[in-house]
């Protein structure tokens, strides 16, 4: 403290910087982050995101109280998670470069929406994440806060030469931690990185960089592995209503769930009872490299298949086609991190609107790593019985069937001749 102007005045707030609102998760990454925002003169109130991993938020709480944060919000996010960002995505049947249900692409809209609440609540003029520089997060949180908060500033220490040269590795955070007396892991750590949340967890770097390195068997957290999953199948039915699932039953226990958070978890244990969901990809980063994860998405991977089934069942051949062309974009654009971009919002529209008539129930079973669909039904099913009967002729002339063959044998028949003439040329 010192005297100024007749008034005792912390020297701390005379040199601040500013008030940063920092993305927190209480590990080490973020805990030497925190401390070192502190040491470049910035005051910082942290925060956590309860998007549903496995979290002592608590602990991590008076982590950062201990640090100096001067203030901590953990906010529970889980309700808000699964109704505005995953059953968009469901709607959507969203799936990148064919195989990634995209659970950590969609949670970092989610996350930074809220980071910027607060940042606007408090006057912070900055926000800080821990993502490195070489990943998608980086892209995704601060496309999200730049939209929502233009006149924010992005503090990105792993982008910053003054801290990614002093912290080349663990080992200097380590050194860091123990000198400003920031507790540090005593567990060994996994030699892989890990993100969890309510629709999945990834795993990636360290020993999984090299593609050829399969995953040990200890990996998988949420997912039991199929060969050691029951002998015996659940059998589930799920509602929809607008493309979403608004009921789930268990056909064998008569047990039911019909909120979106319930209605995800419950599915999230039935999928990882039986080991569904496990996919291993290399994917192609928006950053231009290519990388190897592991993902686990056991309640999303069973809703994929019901909301496909029930989607055709009902859904017009041709606006189908269309819609699916959406969904591809939807997805290059969530795992872009462009989420609240004007042409997402008119994706997401879009999707919506040819969600009108997707309403009916789906029976599956749930068995050894796998979801099969066993039936269908809906008051607004395309789907005609009689017409589509081989035993009744009901309204269909079959000569209608003449007027398509004729069309096509002709460009199939131009089509070969002329291949056969190219042919011979060559």
């Amino acid at each position: 403290w010192c005297f100024i102007s007749k008034h005792w005045i912390d020297p701390a707030l005379i040199m601040s910087k500013g008030t940063v609102v920092l993305a927190y998760s209480g590990g080490l990454d973020t805990s030497c982050i925190l401390a070192w925002l502190k040491e470049e003169g910035y005051d910082v109130i942290t925060y956590l995101a309860n998007i549903g991993q496995d979290e002592d938020f608590e602990s991590a709480r008076k982590k950062a109280e201990t640090l100096g944060a001067t203030k901590v919000f953990i906010e529970d996010l889980r309700a808000e998670f699964v109704q505005d960002f995953i059953w968009p995505a469901v709607q959507a049947n969203a799936v990148y470069e064919d195989r990634y249900l995209l659970g950590t692409a969609i949670a970092r809209p989610c996350i930074a929406q809220r980071q910027v609440e607060i940042a606007r609540q408090e006057g912070a003029q900055f926000v800080s994440h821990g993502a490195t520089g070489k990943g998608n997060d980086q892209i995704r949180f601060e496309l999200t806060c730049y939209a929502l908060y233009p006149e924010v500033q992005v503090i990105a220490p792993w982008r910053i030469p003054k801290f990614y040269n002093r912290f080349r590795g663990r080992t200097d955070l380590m050194e860091y931690a123990q000198k400003h007396g920031i507790p540090v892991p005593v567990t060994p750590r996994a030699p892989w990185s890990m993100d969890a949340n309510l629709m999945h967890i990834s795993y990636e770097s360290g020993i999984l960089e090299n593609p050829k390195c399969h995953a040990p068997g200890d990996l998988y957290l949420m997912t039991k592995n199929p060969e050691d999953s029951p002998n015996a199948r659940d059998l589930l039915e799920i509602e929809f209503k607008k493309g979403v699932p608004i009921k789930v039953t268990n056909m064998n226990e008569g047990k039911s769930v019909d909120s979106p958070l319930d209605i995800f978890s419950y599915l999230n244990e039935i999928g990882g009872k039986h080991g569904v969901g496990r996919i291993d990809i290399v994917e192609n980063r928006f950053i231009g490299m290519k990388s190897r994860g592991i993902y686990e998405t056991p309640g999303g991977t069973i809703l994929l298949q019901a909301h496909l089934d029930i989607e055709t069942f009902t859904m017009d051949k041709e606006v189908r086609k269309i819609k699916q062309g959406l969904g591809v974009k939807f997805s290059e654009l969530v795992y872009n991190g462009f989420w609240y971009s004007p042409e997402c919002d008119f994706v997401r529209q879009c999707i919506a609107k040819s969600q009108e008539n997707v309403e009916g129930k789906v029976q599956l079973s749930v068995f050894k790593g796998q979801v099969y669909i066993l039936g269908r039904e809906s008051p607004k099913s395309l789907y005609n019985e009689e017409l589509v009967s081989m035993d009744v002729q009901g309204d269909y002339d079959p000569c209608d069937a003449s007027g398509f063959i004729r069309v096509n044998a002709v460009r199939l028949r131009e089509h070969h001749r002329l291949q056969g003439f190219f042919n011979t040329k060559q």
